[in-house]
Parts: C-alpha cells; sequence; structure tokens
C-alpha cells in the first residue's frame, strides 16, 4: 500500500486546516491514543460516554502528528497539524477507505441489520459461499473471519478504522464476498461510512437497544439508515413477513426483493418438518433438510438463500451447500446427559428472540417433557426488557430459574428484583432466583428428569461473565457439560 497524505486521506470531505501541511505523509490512522506511533494520525471522536479529545495531548505525546478533531485546544502544539471537522465519527470512516485504497470498491460487501438472526445469517452466508468455491470473509458478533482464520472481536461491527482493515485483509487474501452485521448503534455512529455496498437486509424488529435508542421508532429509523444510503445497484432484501420490512424499502433507491415464510414474496419459504436434529422446508418450490433447528431458523435459511440468489448463484446448488451447514456457536446448540436430559445453549437476550427459542422447543417436545429455562438480564443494558423476559420464560416454561448474565456495573441482586415484576404470584411458585450462574445452571440439571429439556439463554457464543468491569472466563456449554458429569 502506497504512503498517503493528508489531502489523499480527507478526500471528499469538507474540513478547515487549522495548522500545519497537507502533504505530511501519514503511516497509520488511530482512534485509541494507546495504539499510536510516530507520525500517526489520531482521530478525536465524541462518544456518548467518552469524548476522545481529552487524549489529544497524550496522542502527541505519543508520536501523533496529524490530528483530526472538531473542538480546537487553546495552544497548539508545533509541528502537529490539526484539521478540523465537523463531525469526526462520521468522518472516520471515509478516511479509513481513503487510507486503506477503498477496499470495499474490490469486494462484494453485503450488511445484514435487525434485532435477530444477524449472527447466523452472516455464518451460514459465510459457510455457504465457502462451499461454493468462494473466497469469503465475515464479521459477525462472534468472531472476524478471513475465510477460515479467526481474528477475535468485542463489537457486532467493528470500529470504521479496524472494518476499512479487515476488508483490505480480505482483498488481499483474494475475497469475493464480504458478509457483515450492521447492529444499529454502528449505522447511527456513521461505523459503515466509506463502504460501497452491494446489498443490505432486513431481518427483522423487535424490543431491544432502547436504553440507546430511547424510543422503538428511533431503533426502527436506525435500521432504515442503511437502506436509505444504498446505491441503484445495490439490493435491498427484507423479510416482509415483519410489518417494518417494506418501511425499510421506502426512500430506497436500490433494487427491491422480498422473503417470507408467511406472506408472498420474492423468495417463498414454507416450514414442513421441525425436531431436534433439524428442519424440512420448501423454498422456492424446492424441498430440502437442514440442520438448524426452530421456525426463526428457518427464516436464517431463508435469508441466505434469497441472498444467494441475489448475487447470482444457482438455486440447486445453493438448498444443496445449506443444507450441510451447521448451526453458528451458541445459537440453539445442544448437548444430552447421559441420563437422557437435552440442554440447550442460545444467545437468546431480547424478549423476542427467548420467546421463539420457548415456542421452538415447545413445538417439538412430546407431552410429558418439561421445560427448565435459566435466563438473565444483563446490566448497564435497556431495562425495560427485563421483566418482559421473566415473564416469556415463566409463560412458556414448567419451571424458571432466573440467574445473573454480564451484571457489569450493575447490582446484579437489583436486576433480577426487576426481572421478578414480570412474575405473576403463580409463576413465582415454578421459578427461583439463585445469583451465581453455575449455580443456577447446576440446579436446573439436579432439578431435571430424563427427557426433560434445559434452556440456557442469553450468553450463547459468549465465554465470558463481566462483574464490576472485570471479565472472567464463563462458558455456559462447558458448566453444563461439567453438570451433566455429575
Amino acid at each position: 500500500m502506497e504512503k498517503k497524505n493528508i489531502t489523499q486521506l480527507l478526500k471528499g470531505l469538507e474540513f478547515e486546516l487549522v495548522q500545519g501541511n497537507l502533504q505530511q505523509e501519514v503511516p497509520d490512522i488511530q482512534l485509541d491514543s494507546r495504539k499510536l506511533t510516530d507520525n500517526s494520525l489520531f482521530i478525536a471522536i465524541k462518544g456518548n460516554a467518552l469524548d476522545a479529545h481529552r487524549f489529544i495531548p497524550k496522542a502527541i505525546e505519543l508520536g501523533a502528528k496529524t490530528i483530526l478533531l472538531e473542538d480546537i485546544p487553546e495552544s497548539l502544539v508545533d509541528g502537529v497539524t490539526y484539521i478540523k471537522l465537523n463531525n469526526t465519527g462520521q468522518a472516520a470512516g471515509l478516511v479509513a477507505a481513503n487510507f486503506y485504497d477503498n477496499p470495499s470498491d474490490k469486494i462484494k460487501v453485503v450488511a445484514i441489520t435487525g434485532t435477530n438472526g444477524k449472527t447466523t445469517v452472516v455464518t451460514l452466508l459465510q459457510n455457504l459461499f465457502i462451499k461454493l468455491g468462494y473466497n469469503t470473509g465475515a464479521l459477525t458478533t462472534i468472531e472476524n473471519k478471513i475465510n477460515d482464520e479467526v481474528i477475535p472481536t468485542k463489537l457486532t461491527t467493528p470500529d470504521p478504522v479496524t472494518l476499512q482493515y479487515l476488508l483490505a485483509e480480505m482483498v488481499k487474501k483474494n475475497c469475493s464476498f464480504c458478509f457483515m452485521e450492521a447492529s444499529s448503534h454502528a449505522i447511527v455512529q456513521g461505523r459503515l461510512h466509506g463502504i460501497q455496498l452491494t446489498g443490505a437486509i432486513f431481518s427483522n424488529i423487535s424490543h431491544d437497544h432502547l436504553d440507546y435508542h430511547g424510543t422503538m421508532k428511533e431503533y426502527i429509523n436506525a435500521k432504515k439508515r442503511l437502506f436509505d444510503t444504498l446505491p441503484k445497484s445495490a439490493f435491498a432484501l427484507v423479510n416482509i413477513d415483519d410489518k417494518r420490512g417494506l418501511v425499510m424499502l421506502q426512500n430506497c433507491n436500490a433494487k427491491h426483493y422480498s422473503f417470507a415464510l408467511h406472506t408472498m414474496a420474492n423468495f417463498k419459504g414454507k416450514l414442513i418438518d421441525n425436531t431436534f436434529e433439524g428442519i424440512q422446508m420448501e423454498v422456492n418450490g424446492h424441498e430440502a433438510w437442514f440442520q438448524l433447528i426452530g421456525s426463526f431458523n428457518a427464516y436464517n435459511v431463508l435469508t441466505a438463500f434469497a441472498t444467494a440468489s441475489c448475487l447470482g448463484e444457482d438455486e440447486i446448488s445453493t438448498l444443496q451447500a445449506l443444507s450441510e451447514l451447521k448451526p453458528a456457536r451458541g445459537r440453539f446448540e445442544q448437548l444430552v446427559s447421559p441420563k437422557n436430559i437435552r440442554g440447550i445453549i442460545d444467545y437468546a437476550h431480547t424478549p423476542d428472540a427467548l420467546e421463539n427459542v420457548l415456542e421452538t422447543i415447545k413445538d417439538i417436545k412430546e407431552d410429558g417433557e418439561r421445560i427448565i429455562t435459566v435466563v438473565g438480564c444483563g446490566g448497564d443494558r435497556d431495562k425495560s426488557k427485563r421483566p418482559i423476559m421473566a415473564k416469556t420464560a415463566a409463560m412458556l416454561s414448567e419451571e424458571v430459574i432466573l440467574t445473573s448474565d454480564n451484571p457489569r456495573t450493575e447490582d446484579p441482586d437489583e436486576i433480577l428484583d426487576e426481572m421478578q415484576e414480570g412474575i405473576s404470584p403463580t409463576q413465582a411458585r415454578r421459578t427461583q432466583v439463585i445469583v451465581d450462574r453455575r449455580e443456577a445452571i447446576l440446579k436446573a440439571v439436579e432439578m431435571a428428569e430424563p427427557r426433560d429439556i434445559i434452556l440456557i439463554a442469553g450468553k450463547g457464543h459468549e465465554t465470558y461473565q463481566e462483574v464490576n468491569g472485570i471479565r472472567e472466563h464463563f462458558d455456559d456449554k462447558e458448566e453444563l457439560y461439567k453438570a451433566f458429569q455429575q
């Protein structure tokens, strides 16, 4: 990659040179002042919790020679170039795209947004397109991948600089496609700016992230922004069984496509059979068996099929490859104990996702088999869904254990108190509260009888428990396996 000067990096942006030299070459760009090296460019972003302008002196001390900012400091340091922008957060993606030679011009990038199903769909799509013979990248909540190479992640959608770097790495490794999750936070914060999308997918919307967006209307509008900015050359693929699917297409310039299980659509699916081993579906008139489980996964399979079709892939080849794929880690992942107790680990951390998983279990299970649900709610997140989560678990399970799920900086007892507000006096008789998640899982196994089903919801793929800002190793699957062996 050729070295870039500041003028080249600011191509397409309106800016004000406060002090310095626009021809100065930049070896790298950073949002994190701790990662700066000599002559770096530092972008000071005003976040919700933190304003990076406070780190400008430290950035300069560490070697930064170019600062992109919104607020000009009282004193300027000689030899440092200061560039003023109206919104550094929105500009960061464009600057990074220019730095990495606009990688999305050289790879087809498809983004999926929605409350539930994003990780499963992206994982399915990456694995599908690898089976179809392509080098393919994926950006998910669980991990970022370039073919089989795993790059750990902490965000659903990476920061804009990391995002452009990952796309550039995919281009280097001859990837034809990148499939990525687009969270509502990332869309609002402009992390996708600088990416030329080939397509965007809408899965569904239900109650989530209202701690950030405030209202459902703002949450929906955040998702819609992804479609509002699509070019005419792109495709927009939406689930029209969700009434907001058509909302996403309003004022969208891209080619419009729809998928559904219960409505007439461009891509139509029908769930024929649903078991703990998989689902049988009819997809655009073709019958096929898939290793994923549940009606919610019928949507995920249909989404992957429809996306592949929008990208020009053959329907039969796509269905054959999809039938060979397994679920994403922590999504309806199953263990069966020596005593024939079935355990299911799922990331369901919203009321709608929890209801989907429990309804699926109820549809499959036989008479006499009980559902025991272990569930919690994360701290420092939307409090309004806590009683709803508990109510959903109690309505659809025979036994419920409320427990901790990443309390973060909140008191776990207070979170559980708020969850219990959704439990009726009748339901309270079959609801237990066990703060320690390990003990809660062990208790669920002790309570279970042969052929009962234990759902451990909320953490899925996560391998940590965060308490007071400290993450300690904790894996629901590991804990369930150990409990099964006792």
